[in-house]
């Protein structure tokens, strides 16, 4: 592992800086660094991020960044950058651009030919995986969900068949609404875990098909507080079951023919999968 100076930032460069989402411990030292020593940080919400370098006692003035001025704004940072200003993007909490402000400042940037160094960290996509026992070898993340029944049930439907673990965040007040539109569509059977309060003193992390799930929401009020991520088992085909009579057809077949054949003629013979019957021969006649 290299070591590097991590107290200094070049300048003329666009730090993307993740800010703890609930637990203060978890930001790093060299996110603090680069706070402390850049010359300006642009905010989502300058009062909230200023209670958080205040926490860690740094002074570093602060600019305010969030999604209704962020596209006038790109233009006046990277004239900043450009000049030779070093800047640090933070979000309220997490990594910034994961469904927070930043994408037309980084965008610009990178069109504009300004540096940009990310730093890992906080991200509650992530952090939510990990611990969910979910696969994760291919997830999908979605954002926010959308605040109408509609819009969700159109969502849900668009995903039904995707085979990835998705991956969205909700607010208290819509979960119910949203997992009711979403029983409606994916059914009571597909895994979905919940995750809220993540690194608070309070995290939940919760699995259970969606049914069961609803219902253990409605036995605890406070199971419905705080900020929540949604995770959800991709879709899993089911296994075509193969008739006794089809496989025993098989068994006899195999026993003069290939397999590969002999699965063709066993398909005809009972209008079964040939894709499937061969996979169990296989698997089990090999």
């Amino acid at each position: 592992m290299s070591e590097t100076n991590s107290s200094m930032v070049d300048v003329a460069t666009l730090y993307i800086v993740p800010t703890p989402i609930g637990n203060l411990a978890d930001i790093t030292q060299r996110a603090l660094d680069v706070l402390a020593n850049v010359d300006l940080i642009a905010a989502e919400d300058t009062r909230h991020t200023s209670r958080l370098l205040s926490h860690f006692s740094i002074s570093t003035r602060t600019f305010a960044l969030h999604d209704h001025n962020e596209q006038q704004k790109a233009d006046f940072l990277i004239e900043k950058l450009q000049s030779g200003t070093s800047i640090a993007l933070v979000s309220d909490a997490g990594t910034p651009l994961i469904s927070d402000p930043g994408y037309h400042l980084v965008n610009r940037c990178r069109q504009a030919g300004v540096k940009v160094v990310p730093l890992p960290g906080p991200c509650a996509v992530i952090t939510a995986l990990s611990g969910a026992g979910l696969p994760s070898d291919r997830f999908s993340f979605e954002g926010f969900l959308p605040p109408k029944s509609k819009g969700r049930r159109d969502c849900f439907q668009a995903l039904a068949n995707d085979e990835r673990t998705l991956i969205f965040y909700e607010s208290p007040h819509r979960i119910n609404d949203s997992l009711s539109d979403m029983l409606a569509v994916l059914g009571a059977e597909r895994q979905v875990v919940l995750a809220r309060e993540l690194t608070k003193t309070y995290e939940t992390i919760h699995g259970a098909p969606l049914g069961e799930l609803i219902e253990w929401l409605a036995e605890d009020s406070n199971r419905v507080r705080g900020e929540m991520v949604v995770l959800v088992a991709g879709h899993r085909a089911q296994k075509e079951e193969l008739s006794a009579e089809s496989l025993r057809t098989l068994g006899l077949l195999v026993k003069e023919l290939p397999l590969k054949k002999a699965a063709a003629l066993t398909a005809e013979i009972h209008g079964a999968k040939k894709n499937a019957l061969y996979k169990w021969g296989l698997e089990n006649l090999g």
